[in-house]
């Protein structure tokens, strides 16, 4: 004979541990981290850093056309006056054109308020003294000049790099300090010339 064994079993129904609780406070929690990343991305981008894109060759060597880098756009602002900072000769500034403010130039700062400017074909002087300028090879200088003149108050005399093809302050004048919103700090793109802007 054949022995019948019964076993008895319990059923439990196997609810999920507050699943449907837990996704909408993780969403919630996402979206929120979405939101600090936004809000912090847009803080850095419209009042610290931007990336922008250089076209045209009129800042060579140190600049190509469509190298990509990244402008400190705090060093001219009042906060950057705050810790000293001010537009200095030889910076690497970005700005909008004088005439369409919806175009920005890039161009190294040669002359500040209040300095005496002349050019005596290509040959930059700036209070009496002529500016060393390592930064233009002598296949990109040229051979133009310009009268002798005074920068005015809140005003900077700004040339490209690669003089003989650079529209510059010897073409539309000295630059209001308005309109300068950037100091050129490093190229990231293409990465073999990837480095800080001097």
């Amino acid at each position: 004979m054949e022995e019948q064994v019964t076993e008895q079993v319990e059923v439990l129904e196997l609810t999920p541990p507050a699943a449907p609780e837990r996704v909408p406070s993780m969403m919630r929690s996402l979206g929120l981290d979405l939101v600090v990343a936004f809000v912090v991305s847009a803080i850095i981008i419209f009042f610290l850093y931007q990336p922008v894109r250089v076209e045209g060759t009129s800042m060579l060597p140190m600049l190509e056309d469509q190298d990509r880098l990244v402008i400190n756009k705090i060093a001219y602002s009042w906060a950057g006056s705050l810790v000293g900072e001010h537009i200095q000769r030889g910076d690497v500034v970005v700005f909008h054109y004088p005439y369409d403010t919806t175009k920005s130039y890039i161009k190294r700062v040669i002359a500040l308020p209040g300095d005496t400017l002349r050019i005596d074909h290509g040959r930059v002087y700036v209070n009496g003294q002529m500016l060393t300028e390592t930064y233009v090879p002598a296949r990109f200088a040229d051979d133009r000049s310009q009268q002798q003149t005074v920068i005015p108050d809140g005003k900077y005399f700004m040339m490209g790099d690669h003089r003989s093809i650079s529209s510059d302050s010897r073409d539309f004048g000295p630059v209001s300090k308005d309109l300068v919103y950037g100091r050129a700090a490093f190229v990231y793109w293409p990465v073999d010339q990837a480095g800080v802007v001097r």
